[in-house]
């Protein structure tokens, strides 16, 4: 025989639901974590049924007052969930209603759980997005710093992951403060279409009572109330923008890890973490793992996962509400915590971080990272680009076979290959001369990524008064 149930809706029904159904649908055991938003929200409608006059100022005060006590225990540990009632809201009215009687009851008026879960949702997914602003802006920081120290550090640059051109540490590091960036303004645009209200829809179609929406929006400092309730109840947009903006930020720290991950290794060396953010091996014991970046690494994967599982429950759903959408939560959570958490870690660990700069310069004067200079160089003495390609891919080749840089070589090995080069070569021939010679915005001179930074600080400067 199966296990039965009650529920406190279920006047419509004849007979209990089976108790694994409730456990399988209920929502309690994931969406306890809006009891915050869900009481804001029944405050704010609480005030609002006052307002208009569908509750006595009398009522709302009970009301307030026992949803306070309610959020203290929960806050405290002392709450009893119950799955039987299935979510957060039930949860907290049947509380409720057992403190201050039956004018808890009175609370529903004028909405259903549709409109209310969706308003909890957008508040608890506005409060996340500013703590995440505020994570992306205190790695930046981290990074600006760091590019500030290392300014002047010559690395060698790389494409196809092969030695390129010399740049500098300061100036790699600010291409990740200009990835940051983009994803903070991703992060702010989304913010924009979660701030819209949409209680006061209940289920479907709106209320037959006198509600005000505009002066419940400004209780919760909402932007403005959702213009249809078809739409209001059953839009889940601003969760999967929420998570295709993790995702391209979580892309973009992959990146980043990758380049630490390489860094650290002991074929580049070019940077040392500090212990605190790595790990060892259970067997071999010279083993130093940089496991805050290769964790971060695999993390991207779950938040992608999400932002499709999102994409895929929303897929083909018919207005208005469907109970499809009780699985938003469940990944639109996970994406939070893990992209707070990939945060802090950066942020934590990016500030720390060590540049070896003389293994840094030592890599960059190998692999003929001032081909290019050479090349400009000829190019100012009247040598036609092409030529000037084939001059310097010449002098690449004879210094494979010699096994010298381009640097190394003397002015008369260079000039069997062009008598234009003459002794002033050896100045863009120089990584110091090469870097430098960069200096225009969004260069590699070392003054260019020191204007960079301060760029940066008043960007974020500018965040914090807003």
């Amino acid at each position: 025989m199966s296990e039965k149930t009650n529920q406190q809706w279920g006047g419509r029904f004849s007979e209990p639901t089976d108790a694994f159904v409730a456990r399988f649908t209920a929502s309690v055991m994931f969406d306890q974590r809006l009891f915050r938003q869900d009481i804001q929200g029944s405050i704010a409608h609480a005030r609002m049924l006052a307002k208009v006059g569908v509750l006595s100022d009398a009522e709302r005060d009970d009301i307030i007052r026992g949803l306070s006590e309610i959020r203290v225990e929960i806050e405290r540990g002392d709450f009893e969930w119950s799955v039987e009632l299935e979510d957060v809201h039930m949860n907290i009215e049947a509380a409720l209603t057992r403190k201050i009687g039956i004018t808890g009851k009175k609370l529903h008026t004028g909405r259903s759980r549709n409109d209310q879960v969706a308003t909890d949702i957008r508040l608890y997914m506005r409060d996340e997005t500013d703590l995440i602003l505020d994570e992306i802006s205190r790695l930046q920081n981290g990074l600006l710093e760091l590019a500030e120290r290392e300014a002047d550090t010559i690395m060698p640059g790389f494409t196809h992951l092969q030695t390129a051109q010399p740049v500098t540490f300061g100036h790699h590091l600010m291409a990740w403060f200009e990835m940051l960036s983009r994803d903070y303004e991703r992060f702010v645009d989304c913010r924009k279409r979660i701030n819209v209200l949409p209680l006061g829809a209940a289920a479907l179609a709106g209320t037959t009572y006198p509600i005000d929406r505009f002066y419940t929006a400004e209780l919760l400092q909402f932007a403005a109330p959702a213009n249809n309730s078809l739409d209001a109840v059953s839009d889940r947009d601003f969760a999967i923008e929420f998570c295709a903006a993790s995702s391209l930020l979580l892309m973009h720290m992959t990146r980043m890890s990758e380049e630490l991950v390489l860094w650290t290794s002991s074929q580049f060396n070019f940077i040392n973490l500090p212990d605190r953010f790595c790990t060892g091996s259970s067997i071999m014991p010279q083993k130093k793992n940089p496991d805050v970046p290769e964790l971060v690494r695999g993390k991207s994967g779950r938040v992608y996962g999400h932002l499709v599982s999102l994409l895929t429950l929303m897929k083909s759903q018919p207005l208005a509400y469907n109970k499809d959408n009780q699985e938003d939560k469940e990944p639109l959570f996970d994406t939070v915590d893990t992209v707070k958490g990939c945060l802090r870690a950066f942020a934590d660990m990016i500030p720390a971080l060590e540049a070896r700069k003389d293994v840094m310069r030592e890599a960059a004067l190998r692999g003929f990272s001032t081909a290019t200079d050479l090349a400009d160089y000829l190019v100012r003495k009247g040598v036609a680009f092409r030529d000037a390609h084939e001059i310097v891919g010449l002098s690449v080749a004879y210094g494979v076979r010699t096994q010298k840089d381009l640097g190394e070589m003397s002015l008369e090995e260079l000039q069997q290959f062009s008598n234009i080069i003459e002794a002033d070569v050896f100045d863009v021939l120089s990584l110091d001369g090469s870097v430098a010679a960069r200096n225009h915005i969004g260069g590699t001179a070392p003054d260019q990524v020191r204007w960079a930074v301060q760029q940066g600080r008043q960007m974020l400067q500018a965040r914090s008064v807003d």
